[in-house]
């Protein structure tokens, strides 16, 4: 929403308001932006980080496939020996 300096004197508990509920109010001067009005950002304490982290954490610990690693994953073509079988 674009707002005239002039215009705002008057409104601005309003667009006060207006911010608090999100939204971003530009200040302009005969037409031209030079201000903005904006919602402040939360920030997260520590411990709601740390939650955030450990949450995303534990959704990586899922396993796929039958659990045989790389190093081992073609055993069955070779013998006892490391001959081929």
């Amino acid at each position: 929403m674009d707002v005239s300096v002039s215009d705002a004197k008057a409104q601005l508990t309003d667009l006060v308001r207006r911010a608090e509920e999100g939204e971003e109010i530009v200040l302009t001067r005969h037409g031209t932006p030079i201000a903005r009005i904006a919602p402040v950002k939360k920030h997260l304490t520590p411990s709601q980080r740390r939650a955030i982290l450990d949450e995303v954490r534990g959704t990586g610990t899922a396993s796929y496939g039958d659990g045989t690693d790389a190093a081992h994953s073609q055993d069955f073509l070779y013998d006892e020996d490391g001959l081929p079988g």
